[in-house]
């Protein structure tokens, strides 16, 4: 990060040089002063913290470098629009447009160059000091665990092999039996050994646990109600007892809440009055397109199972029925410029009434009706943990692309992810994904209204 902001100072010096002493042409502003080196120092420590909302800082080996590029360049460009933005609103009317352009090119020239030879660096530090582990168990938390070590080498470890009482082939090399541990670790380099024991074969731990406390290797352990254990679990001691929290959430914490709601109505505010114009607009073109109320009003289920109205612009024709499937692409009910508004979500707009009021927050799991959750709490498990929580406007689901008639399990397990990881930064960066694509729903400007039948 620190290499990143010099790398932005360097990349502003060097355009300065190039824009007006290779380039040619006279400097009307002295680029070189204290208040510009303050300026661009504070810009580029917003673009590396706008990349580390982006989680661009941590290794993720399913992240390309295609993915990373992609973002410098647009979080670089909406960086320099900005910044252009700032030297208007400062009357300074004498600037070099074409120095932003220089700035923003060696901006990005600098920082992807940068990331690929950390990229390089990495993988070459990573092939020589591999770490070493064997896995104990043969079940399919074990093979879950070998199959993405072996398909993410970026990761850092190689399994030696397994140890189990049956032999499988899918496997790879087996070392022998759990018996055998205390001998395998003597006579083999291990860095950590691995449990991944099934629920039958746990009279075998205090065995495995006294070899690896002898040997002194690093264990770890793949608890076997691993498919229900929360992503940050909550540990309490009741006397000698762990007690595990399996549904504790960030925001079960009162200051995280309070800095949550506190967000959603300062958010709420300020987005009512700058799209204020925008919903004025809406609110015509809705009475002009066909006849009905400006505003839809369905009730919804919302934190702690409790129902409430949730606004949106009126999108489709009044029926005098209410469906309860998701519209789709060729749906009769939709209006022109219904499908309009749906498809750059500004019916949505008038949610930020319903976050300002308590009902809904910004970001959190899209809320669903009535009788959608009295059906997916009998078909998907954890269902209701999504309403621990204040629905969103916006969420995680949606900007990873599960809007409107899209898988339901996916969603909710994008929305469990969200809350049981929930973090200022997580909700920054959803925003920031909100804003800059995931507006923009895969519905198309269509209605349907004109087909036959």
């Amino acid at each position: 990060m620190a290499a990143e902001v010099l790398l932005i100072i360097c990349a502003y010096l060097l355009s300065v040089s190039l824009r007006f002493g290779v380039m040619g042409g006279n400097a009307h502003l002295d680029f070189y002063s204290r208040g510009f080196m303050t300026l661009i120092t504070a810009y580029a420590m917003a673009v590396v913290f706008a990349f580390y909302c982006l989680q661009m800082y941590k290794v993720n080996p399913r992240r390309t470098l295609s993915w990373e590029i992609q973002w410098v360049l647009i979080v670089n460009g909406i960086g320099v629009v900005l910044l252009t933005a700032f030297m208007f609103l400062q009357r300074q009317l004498d600037f070099s447009r074409l120095l932003f352009v220089v700035f923003w090119a060696l901006c990005c020239g600098f920082i992807v160059a940068e990331r690929l030879i950390v990229r390089a660096l990495r993988s070459r530090s990573l092939s020589r000091h591999m770490r070493h582990v064997v896995v104990v168990g043969n079940g399919h938390l074990a093979a879950q665990y070998i199959q993405y070590i072996r398909e993410n080498p970026q990761t850092g470890y190689v399994v030696d092999g397994y140890l189990s009482a049956h032999r499988k082939e899918e496997l790879g090399r087996c070392l022998g039996s759990y018996e055998d541990l205390e001998r395998i670790l003597q006579e083999t380099p291990v860095d950590e050994v691995i449990i991944a024991l099934e629920p039958h074969e746990t009279q075998f731990m205090q065995r495995i646990f006294a070899a690896t406390d002898k040997e002194g290797v690093r264990v770890s352990l793949i608890p076997f109600f691993n498919d229900f254990y929360p992503s940050h679990p909550v540990i309490d001691n009741v006397g000698r007892t762990k007690l595990i929290d399996l549904r504790a959430t960030p925001l079960d914490n009162l200051f995280a809440a309070t800095f949550k709601r506190t967000f959603d109505i300062v958010a709420s505010l300020a987005l009512i009055l700058l799209t204020s114009p925008i919903m004025l607009l809406t609110a015509v073109g809705v009475k002009l397109s066909s006849p009905g109320p400006i505003l839809f009003k369905q009730e919804r289920i919302g934190k702690d199972k409790k129902p409430f109205r949730m606004l949106k612009f009126r999108s489709m024709r009044v029926t005098g029925t209410e469906q309860t499937g998701w519209s789709r692409n060729q749906d009769p009910r939709k209006t022109r410029f219904g499908a309009f508004i749906r498809k750059f979500s500004i019916d949505e707009l008038p949610q930020f009434f319903n976050v300002l009021c308590g009902d809904m927050s910004l970001i959190g799991p899209r809320p669903e009706v009535p009788y959608h959750v009295k059906t997916f709490r009998e078909e998907i498990p954890r269902y209701l943990v999504r309403q621990q929580v204040r629905p969103g406007i916006t969420g995680w689901a949606q900007v990873n692309g599960l809007r409107g008639d899209t898988s339901i399990r996916d969603r909710v397990k994008y929305d469990i992810y969200y809350i049981e990881n929930w973090s200022p930064l997580l909700d920054l960066r959803i925003l920031f994904k909100t804003a800059f694509g995931g507006m923009i729903n895969q519905e198309q400007l269509t209605t349907g209204g004109d087909e036959k039948p």
